[in-house]
C-alpha cells in the first residue's frame, strides 16, 4: 500500500464514496442507526476523502457552529466542527485518521477559524488526545454510543 492521499471530496463521486465509508463504519459495523448517520448538515459540509492507490479509504467532514457551540469559548467565534471521521478496517492504523483530522485543521485555519470542536466516541478521545484535542464535559450519548466534547484552539 501507498501513502494516502487526503483531499476535497470534489464531485458526486466522491460524495458517494465518503458516504459509502460512513456507512460501512457507523452503521454497518458500530450499529448507528441510518437515519442518525446521514443528515441534513451533509449537503453543507466540506467533505474531505482519504485515498490509497486511488481507493476511497477514509473520510470526515467540517461544518462550521455558532460562537459558544457545546460550551467551547465563545472568545473564539464562529466554531470549526470535526465531525463522521471513519477510516474502512482494513486502512487503520497507518495515520490514515490523523491525515483527516490534519486536513480538517488546515481546512478550518485557511477559512479563519480559531477552533475545532468535536463529540469524539468515548473509545476515541485517546486517539484525539494524541493529536492534541482536550475533552471537557461530561461524558454523552449520540446514537446509542458515549461520547466525550473535545476541543483544539488553531
Amino acid at each position: 500500500m501507498s501513502d494516502p492521499v487526503v483531499r476535497m471530496a470534489g464531485d458526486q463521486g466522491d460524495l458517494d464514496a465518503a458516504f459509502r465509508i460512513r456507512q460501512v463504519v457507523f452503521v454497518d459495523e458500530q450499529g448507528v442507526p441510518v437515519e442518525l448517520e446521514r443528515d441534513a448538515r451533509d449537503a453543507e459540509a466540506a467533505h474531505v476523502l482519504a485515498e490509497v492507490d486511488g481507493v476511497p479509504v477514509g473520510a470526515v467532514r467540517l461544518i462550521v457552529e455558532p460562537a459558544g457551540f457545546e460550551g467551547v469559548d465563545e472568545a473564539y467565534g464562529a466554531v470549526a466542527h470535526l465531525g463522521r471521521l471513519a477510516v474502512l478496517a482494513p486502512a487503520r492504523q497507518r495515520g490514515i485518521g490523523a491525515a483527516l483530522v490534519r486536513a480538517v485543521e488546515d481546512l478550518a485555519r485557511g477559512r479563519g477559524y480559531r477552533v475545532v470542536y468535536l463529540g469524539a466516541q468515548t473509545q476515541a478521545v485517546r486517539f484525539y488526545e494524541r493529536l492534541g484535542y482536550q475533552a471537557f464535559g461530561p461524558e454523552f450519548d449520540d446514537a446509542g454510543l458515549p461520547h466525550r466534547h473535545m476541543v483544539q484552539a488553531l
